[in-house]
This record gives structure tokens, sequence and C-alpha cells, in this order.
């Protein structure tokens, strides 16, 4: 398999943003000697990164087949050294039972595209060792400007979220060969802020970081000063989360 330069640019560029990823979370926990599980780990990048930071194991899982092909071969031809530290499987997690616990569990960008979302980090807690801690850091939430990705082709900002998903679904079934009949078909799971909030304080966990907006983007700063003036606009001004879970002996 030849890796396409498009999917090495992607690869190169998530490299460089998991500095910003770690930043957002208050610093990169101490990796060294640690087990650590990636899910939806995506082209692998933060594997690759997590491995370098002298991690014992990295097991990275995700449903995408093409992405888990390039992780898998870039691994080989690039990151050699760490054959034998990183494993990537193409499986869903709650398929995923090694019959081991991990120190630590990361999430990078995946938690807005998650439809089960409770589900899921009830099978990450199963899959942390007592004391262990998830990693979170995900956006844009869905009633964000562009929270949709741009799936639902919606040209204006917000649009997804001013028009009734009806009406979307209309329009979108107009150009294709299989009609949809919800908007979390197209990979979004359309959670707001507040579902959120809920399904953290309802996981069992203990949430010892939250943040949203994590950044030092202008554009951020300034929507947290329009939540703050007025607070009805919180959801549709909420673009990222970033969180630290504990799961508790």
């Amino acid at each position: 398999m030849s890796l396409k330069k498009e999917d090495l640019e992607y690869f190169n560029r998530r490299i460089f943003e998991n500095k910003k990823f770690w930043n957002r979370l208050g610093g990169e926990p101490d990796l060294k000697g640690k087990t650590v599980l990636d899910v939806g780990c995506g082209h692998g990048g933060l594997c690759v990164d997590m491995a370098a930071a002298d991690a014992k194991k990295v097991v990275g899982v995700d449903l995408e087949r093409e992405r888990i092909l390039f992780a898998k071969e870039n691994l080989r031809l690039n990151y050699p050294q760490y054959t034998g530290i990183v494993e990537f499987y193409e499986i869903d997690l709650k398929d995923y039972d090694a019959g081991e616990q991990f120190d630590y569990i990361v999430s990078k960008d995946s938690f807005e595209h998650i439809i089960d979302l409770p589900g899921m980090m009830e099978e990450m807690k199963r899959r942390l060792k007592p004391g262990g801690l998830l990693y979170v850091g995900f956006g844009p939430l869905y009633n964000d400007y562009y929270g949709d990705h741009k799936r639902t082709e919606c040209i204006i900002p917000w649009g997804h979220v001013l028009f009734s998903d009806e009406k979307i679904i209309k329009r979108l079934n107009k150009n294709k060969q299989t009609p949809i009949q919800s908007i979390i078909e197209l990979g979004v799971n359309q959670l707001s802020l507040a579902d959120y909030r809920r399904i953290f304080k309802e996981s069992g966990f203990e949430m010892t970081f939250f943040k949203v907006n994590a950044s030092n983007n202008l554009i951020l700063r300034t929507f947290d000063l329009i939540s703050w003036i007025f607070p009805f606009l919180k959801e549709y001004f909420a673009h990222n989360i970033y969180a630290i879970f504990k799961k508790m002996s």
C-alpha cells in the first residue's frame, strides 16, 4: 500500500495540533511507562506522539478502514521504532476486549460524532484502571456556527440550526442516491452543550477538568464575552469542550 500525499499532509497537520490538544487540557501527562488507549485515533498522529513520549503501549481504535490502513502502513514505513508499542485496530470500542485495562484513555475530535455517547463512556470506563484518566477534547458542538461540519450543506453560519431537520433532509435527499432519514446519519450526534453536561454528570466518572471554548483564538474569546453578556446565547457560542475524567476506585 502506498501512502497518499493528502493523507500524509493530513497526518502531519494532526501531529502539529497535538501540542495544542494537550495545552488546552492543562498540559501533557507523564506518559512514560503508561498504557494508553486512543478512541477515534484516525490517522494515528496522537498515537505516534504518545509513543515518542515513552508510553509503554498505545492502542488506537477507529471505525474508518482507510484511516486505520494508513495508520498501520505509516507506522511500518516511517515509525518502525514504535512497532510493538503502537497497535491499530479497525473496530468499535465495544468489540475491543483484549482483557486489559489502561492507565489513560484519550479521545481527540471524536465525541461530537459518537451517537451513543453514554454507552461509549461506559465502555471507556470499563477499560480504565481504577484511578485512570480519560482525556477528551472535541468540537465544534452541533449548535455552533458550523457545528454540522458543513455536512448539511447549509451555506450560512447556524443554518443547520435555523432550518428544521425536515427541511434540511428534504433538500439533501434531492441529490442523494440513498436518501437519509435523520441528520444523525451524516455522522454528527446533534448534542447540545447542556446534553454533554448531563451525560458527563451521569457517566459515573469524576470530572476533574472542564472548559468550554478552550483556546486563545480571538473569535472564541469573543464568543465567551457574548455568552457572558447574553447567557441565553451560550448554547450557540459554545465551540468546543475539553475535559478530564477520573475513574473512581
